[in-house]
C-alpha cells in the first residue's frame, strides 16, 4: 500500500514531467510557429508600412504642391485685387473730380440762368415801356396838325447854319458860307410861320456881316504871286554892259585874195588891240555883278514873294505887306528898271501891295443859338420821350 502510494506520486510526477515536456514541446512548437508567423507578419507589416509611408509622403508632396499653388493663386489674386482696387480708386477719384466739375458747371449754369432770367425780366419791362412810348408817339403823330411835318425844315436850316460855320472857320470860305445861310433862310421862309421871324432876322444879320467882309480872294492873290515867282528868272539884272566903240576899226577880213595886205594889217591890229587896251571912262564906276551875286539877288526876290504868298493864304496882312515892299526894294536895287519886263513886274507888285487881304471873320454866327432853341421848342418837345426813345 505504501509502495503503491509511493509509486503513484512518482507516476504522477512522471506524468507531470511528460506533460510539462509536452507542454514545453508544444510551447516550443508554438513559439517556433509563432516566431515564423511573427516573422511573416513582421515582413508583411514592414511592406505595408513602407507603402503607407510612401502614400503619406506623396500625399504630403501633393498637399505641399497644392498649398504652393494655392498660395501663388492667392498672391496673384491679391495683386490683381490690389491693381483693380487702385484702378477703381483712380476711377472713383476721376468720377469725384468730374462730379465736382459738373456741380461747378451746374452752379455756373444756374447763376447764368438767374442772370438771364433777371435780364429777360428787365428786357420785358423795357419792351413794355417802349411799347407804351411807341403808342404815345403814334398818338401824338395822329394828333399833330397838318403843318407839323414842315417843322423838319427847322432841322434842315440848323444843319445848313452848322455847315456854314464849318466852311467859315475851317476853310475860310466866305462865299460858300453865305450861300448856306441864304438856303437856311429859304427853309425858314417856306414855313410861313411868324414865330421864326426873329431867327430869320439873325440870319439876315449874319449874311450882311459876311457880305461886308473883304471880297478879295486870298487864293487869287496867292496864284498871282505864283505866276510872278515863275517870271523871276526872266527879269534882267542891272549889270555892267560893254559899250560899243563907234570909232572901232573894222577887223573883218576880206575874202578877196587881192586884199591880202589889208587883211594882214587887220590881223596885226587885232592882235595888238587884244594884247593891250587903254580906254578912258568918264562918270561913276559901276561894279559888275558876279554870277553868285546874280543868283543871290533872284533867290532873295523869290523868297520874299513866297513869304508874301504864305501870308496871303493865312490872312496875315502885316507880313504880306512887308514881304512885298522888301521885294520891290530888291527889284529897284538889283534889276534893270529901264526894261519893260521889270517895269511891268514892279507895277504888278504895287497893285498887290495896294490889295487888302485882311478878312476879320466873326468867331460865331448870331443865328446859331436862336435856331437851336427854336429846334428844341418846335421839334423835340413835340415828340417828347418818344423821340428820345427812337
Amino acid at each position: 500500500m505504501a509502495n503503491n502510494n509511493e509509486d503513484s506520486p512518482k507516476k504522477e510526477e512522471l506524468v507531470n514531467v511528460h506533460a510539462e515536456k509536452d507542454v514545453i514541446e508544444s510551447s516550443a512548437t508554438q513559439s517556433e510557429s509563432t516566431k515564423s508567423s511573427a516573422k511573416t507578419k513582421k515582413s508583411s507589416g514592414n511592406g505595408l508600412l513602407w507603402f503607407v509611408v510612401i502614400i503619406l509622403f506623396l500625399a504630403v508632396l501633393g498637399l505641399a504642391g497644392a498649398g504652393y499653388w494655392y498660395y501663388m493663386q492667392q498672391q496673384s489674386a491679391s495683386t490683381e485685387a490690389a491693381t483693380v482696387q487702385q484702378s477703381n480708386t483712380a476711377t472713383l477719384n476721376a468720377i469725384e473730380r468730374e462730379r465736382g466739375d459738373i456741380l461747378a458747371s451746374l452752379e455756373a449754369v444756374s447763376r447764368t440762368n438767374e442772370t438771364l432770367k433777371s435780364t429777360v425780366t428787365e428786357l420785358k419791362a423795357q419792351n413794355e415801356k417802349l411799347a407804351l412810348q411807341a403808342e404815345s408817339t403814334l398818338q401824338q403823330l395822329n394828333n399833330m396838325e397838318g403843318r407839323r411835318p414842315a417843322d423838319w425844315l427847322i432841322a434842315e436850316a440848323d444843319y445848313l447854319v452848322r455847315m456854314a460855320g464849318r466852311k467859315l472857320w475851317l476853310e475860310n470860305d466866305v462865299r460858300t458860307a453865305i450861300l448856306l445861310l441864304v438856303n437856311a433862310d429859304k427853309r425858314l421862309k417856306s414855313l410861313a410861320d411868324p414865330s421864326v421871324l426873329p431867327v430869320r432876322a439873325t440870319l439876315a444879320e449874319d449874311i450882311q456881316t459876311l457880305q461886308q467882309l473883304n471880297p478879295v480872294s486870298q487864293s487869287s492873290v496867292a496864284l498871282a504871286l505864283t505866276g510872278m515867282i515863275a517870271q523871276i528868272d526872266k527879269l534882267p539884272l542891272d549889270t555892267f554892259e560893254k559899250p560899243e566903240d563907234a570909232n572901232a576899226e573894222d577887223t573883218t577880213l576880206s575874202e578877196s585874195a587881192d586884199d591880202w595886205q589889208e587883211n594882214l594889217a587887220k590881223v596885226w591890229r587885232s592882235l595888238v588891240n587884244d594884247f593891250l587896251t587903254v580906254k578912258t571912262i568918264e562918270g561913276p564906276v559901276e561894279p559888275v555883278l558876279s554870277m553868285e551875286a546874280q543868283f543871290l539877288a533872284k533867290e532873295q526876290l523869290r523868297l520874299q514873294l513866297m513869304h508874301a504868298q504864305t501870308a496871303a493864304l493865312q490872312g496875315d496882312a502885316g507880313l504880306y505887306s512887308q514881304s512885298l515892299q522888301y521885294a520891290q526894294t530888291l527889284i529897284i536895287e538889283k534889276f534893270d528898271i529901264e526894261k519893260s519886263q521889270v517895269t511891268g513886274f514892279v507895277e504888278a507888285l504895287q497893285n498887290l501891295i495896294a490889295t487888302d487881304i485882311s478878312r476879320p471873320i466873326p468867331t460865331e454866327l448870331a443865328s446859331q443859338k436862336p435856331l437851336e432853341r427854336l429846334l428844341d421848342s418846335r421839334v423835340k418837345q413835340v415828340f417828347g420821350q418818344g423821340a428820345s426813345a427812337l
